[in-house]
């Protein structure tokens, strides 16, 4: 038997049957039966099902528990899993919990070795294929922190719901038009007249930071003094600030790690008027209706607190029309999860573009959209005033010069999506234990140092692994099983954190397990066992890391 992939789902059924056996009913099939405990002192895996039996069958709890317990403790005895459970207890208020045999976690071990980069790989995916759309900063100046944070969290993203079997497409969309981009491209033809001795005013809520100047000066040097106050020059303006910042925006993207499949640009929906007609096809749907001189998405039919404009009365498009013509574009292409990474300026767009979508015919569930909150940069105890519009920020790449890539992108990650982040820029750079990225990038190194002493001493990997009993043994070979199920709840959730917590407790363990044994300069087979417990973790911490985009080093 696959011992991670077949023993909860195994266990699973021996507690239906056991349950059917005792005439109970009532279980909801979509329910886990089975749920990692909170505290590690209960067991390995838990069972709440006579809690949630107990008012149907008017039963105490405990009693239930205590009943089903013997049933399943029989059933256990004459199957497959008689080797694997190690012990059944039954516990107030009523849970059932189960810990494992040190035979079947040692068992484990041998899986993750065999396995190697594909150990914790899974099948939730159902190889579906998934977009995943992060970042699309409008082109109007560098990446700040806060995109900094959408990139390392929608490219971690990705790459778990690839590990969990999606076939994943990451997409930039590119917002190459528009009202900032039109500011965009004035402010910088204002700063280009102004290096020209041109008197010219530079627009009230326009962008002020230094970089205007540099692309000012770039569009004078390239264009000429005379192209600035011709017929064309707002145009060739606004192009040539879209075309320098998205070339900014990919190189910053490329040295912190991030590629995308495809860079969408939003002015291609013009092309065969591909954005009327999909109003046009929400007008005939019903679901486009004009008030008062304007087109209004009727948003309220799918939960929405009230209808939306998408065409003004004096027919500009509002920015939703856009985007509710990207997402049709999006499911027409063969996406079956669509996966958005917002700021937090767009929470109250949720509804409204989950309302467009099913209104053209599209599943709600097809599309899920996670706000991703701000990150405060800090020195310290000191907080770093930003703002894009004013030009008071630091950028990301300014981040990465500091802190190094790897930092950058954990320390961005450190937080669920949903929560605000402080990045405090002197614990990223430090080279402690204190820095939780080298924390979990040491434990890493400290293995490959070991593994390179004992080949040395002519030690090699390949021991009797029944060998390893000791309890920081056995948590390290508990913390790998729990490896796959951490990235299906993650991939589950959308939400890349849970692997973040896991890599660190899996880094405390292989500390606590090298501060109370020793590896080489113990009896040689044990020593051998012991070598295999290091590479299982390697592999885990190794892969891990990987899809978390952060390097793991072999020397630090």
């Amino acid at each position: 038997m696959k011992t991670v992939l077949l023993l909860e789902p195994a266990l699973s059924e021996l507690i239906r049957r056991s349950l059917e056996d005792l005439g109970l009913s009532g279980l909801d099939p979509s329910q886990p039966v089975l749920e990692l405990p909170r505290n590690a002192t209960h067991g390995d895996l838990a069972c709440s099902v006579a809690m949630q039996l107990a008012s149907r069958q008017r039963k105490p709890p405990m009693e239930l528990a205590h009943t089903l317990a013997a049933g399943l403790q029989k059933k256990l005895a004459s199957s497959d899993l008689a080797e694997a459970v190690g012990s059944v207890e039954v516990k107030p208020p009523g849970f059932i919990n189960f810990t494992l045999s040190d035979h079947f976690l040692q068992g484990l071990l041998r899986e993750v070795l065999g396995q190697g980069g594909d150990y914790g790989r899974g099948e939730v995916g159902s190889g579906r294929r998934a977009m995943v759309e992060f970042v699309s900063a409008n082109p109007t100046g560098p990446l700040s922190v806060a995109h900094g944070r959408q990139a390392a969290v929608g490219d971690a993203l990705a790459n778990l719901l690839d590990f969990a079997g999606y076939r994943v497409h990451r997409e930039y969309y590119l917002n190459d038009e528009g009202t900032q981009i039109d500011l965009i491209g004035t402010s910088v033809l204002v700063r280009a007249k102004e290096a020209a001795g041109i008197p010219a005013q530079f627009p009230e809520n326009g962008y002020k930071g230094a970089y205007v100047f540099d692309l000012g000066k770039k569009l004078l040097e390239k264009k000429g003094r005379v192209s600035l106050e011709g017929p064309a020059a707002q145009d060739d303006a606004r192009a040539f600030a879209v075309g320098e910042l998205t070339r900014v925006i990919r190189g910053e993207l490329d040295q912190f790690g991030i590629r995308f499949d495809e860079w969408y640009p939003q002015s291609s929906l013009d092309e065969g008027a591909y954005l009327r007609k999909t109003l046009d096809l929400l007008k005939e749907k019903g679901f486009l209706f004009e008030s008062e001189g304007a087109w209004w998405l009727k948003s309220t039919a799918f939960g929405d607190d009230k209808d939306r404009v998408v065409i003004r009365s004096d027919s500009r498009l509002t920015y939703i029309a856009a985007d509710i013509a990207y997402h049709r574009k999006k499911f027409e292409r063969g996406f079956e999860l669509l996966v958005n990474l917002l700021g937090p300026d767009h929470h109250g767009y949720i509804a409204r573009l989950k309302a467009a979508v099913q209104g053209m015919g599209f599943p709600a569930e097809g599309l899920q959209v996670r706000i991703v909150q701000l990150c405060t940069l800090k020195r310290g105890s000191e907080t770093i005033p930003m703002s894009t519009r004013e030009g008071q920020f630091i950028t990301l790449t300014q981040v990465m010069e500091e802190v190094g890539r790897d930092a950058a992108r954990f320390f961005f990650l450190q937080r669920k999506m949903d929560a605000p982040l402080e990045f405090d820029l002197e614990l990223a750079k430090k080279h402690t234990l204190e820095n939780p990225v080298y924390y979990i990038q040491y434990a890493h190194a400290r293995i490959c140092s070991v593994l390179a002493n004992a080949k040395k001493e002519g030690i090699e990997p390949g021991g009797d692994l029944s060998l390893l009993k000791a309890p920081e043994e056995l948590r390290l070979l508990r913390a790998l099983r729990r490896f796959p199920a951490v990235i299906e709840s993650c991939a589950r959730a959308l939400e890349p954190f849970g692997l973040v917590s896991y890599q660190q407790d899996l880094a405390e363990g292989l500390h606590r397990f090298y501060d109370a044994h020793r590896v080489v300069g113990v009896d040689r087979g044990l020593a051998s066992a012991r070598l295999d417990l290091l590479r299982g973790v390697q592999t885990v911490l190794a892969n891990g890391l990987k899809l978390l985009g952060v390097s793991a080093p072999e020397k630090m």
